[in-house]
């Protein structure tokens, strides 16, 4: 079983919680820091070498949590330009264009491995997707995607895998190819989630950010942080929420808090 709600107050510790994740602030070294942020490609690269097309499963609740998808257009069968920044191996891609015949995506990852697992996919067409590689903190997404022509950008899981400073690059290089007036989807880990609370000493790289022991990283978001992220870029706030799940194991009665934040910005 496992329960729902959406809100705006961050997830409340037990008091074991609470002490364990104070007493964890020894940081990794500056130098391990900047090792791990040269080697985030290769890393990713190596996950997906390890995981191929198995780790994540597809992703067939995007449409039911974001309406926008299909709401955004004007009549039925408008034509919509999305664009996946961070597509991994096309979880969330490929079931969303199965669904709506009527959509033409833009598809980026990080990963060149993931990039191929998307292409050599049965179901990947090159007349209603285009994928590429890309490293969002400093390619240019025009040299793939026309200024403003994008109606909805999918951010899902994405952001948290990046340093806290390069963030707003992202955010940056999405606004130029979004239509005035869209909006950016964003869903990511938030703060308190399980996975944060997991990570074991020496894994803590600053405020909120931690290493796994593959050398991938993850932020876990604060509403007020994420806000002020996607303002100062230009952004207009729509939907700005933590959503709080509880997975319910009865058989071995265990309770898994899980948090994520959940978000609309708009491009003016």
């Amino acid at each position: 079983g496992a329960f729902q709600k959406k809100g705006h107050g961050a997830r409340t510790l037990s008091p074991e919680e609470a002490a364990r994740l104070a007493k964890d602030r020894v940081l990794v070294s500056e130098f391990k820091q900047l090792k791990l942020e040269k080697e985030a490609q290769k890393n990713w690269d190596l996950f997906y070498k390890r995981n191929s097309t198995n780790f994540f499963k597809d992703r067939h609740w995007t449409t039911r949590e974001f309406q926008e998808l299909t709401a955004c257009r004007q009549f039925a069968d408008q034509k919509l330009t999305i664009l996946e920044a961070g597509c991994g191996v096309g979880n969330c891609l490929f079931p969303l264009l199965e669904e709506d015949p009527h959509i033409f995506a833009y598809a980026c990852d990080f990963s060149p491995r993931a990039v191929e697992y998307v292409k050599k996919n049965a179901t990947y067409s090159a007349e209603r997707c285009k994928v590429f590689q890309c490293d969002l903190t400093k390619d240019d997404l025009l040299e793939n995607v026309p200024a403003d022509s994008v109606d909805i950008v999918t951010l899902i899981f994405v952001l948290s895998a990046i340093h806290p400073d390069k963030m707003h690059l992202v955010l940056r290089n999405i606004y130029k190819v979004l239509k005035p007036g869209k909006c950016v989807l964003f869903r990511d880990y938030g703060l308190y989630d399980h996975a944060m609370l997991r990570f074991k000493p020496g894994s803590k790289l600053g405020e909120n950010f931690y290493v796994r022991q593959d050398g991938t990283r993850s932020y876990f978001f604060t509403e007020e942080f994420l806000a002020q992220l996607f303002k100062a870029e230009g952004y207009e706030q729509v939907v700005n929420e933590y959503v709080q799940r509880e997975t319910v194991n009865r058989k071995e009665d265990l309770r898994v808090p899980r948090v994520f934040l959940q978000s609309k910005f708009q491009k003016p």
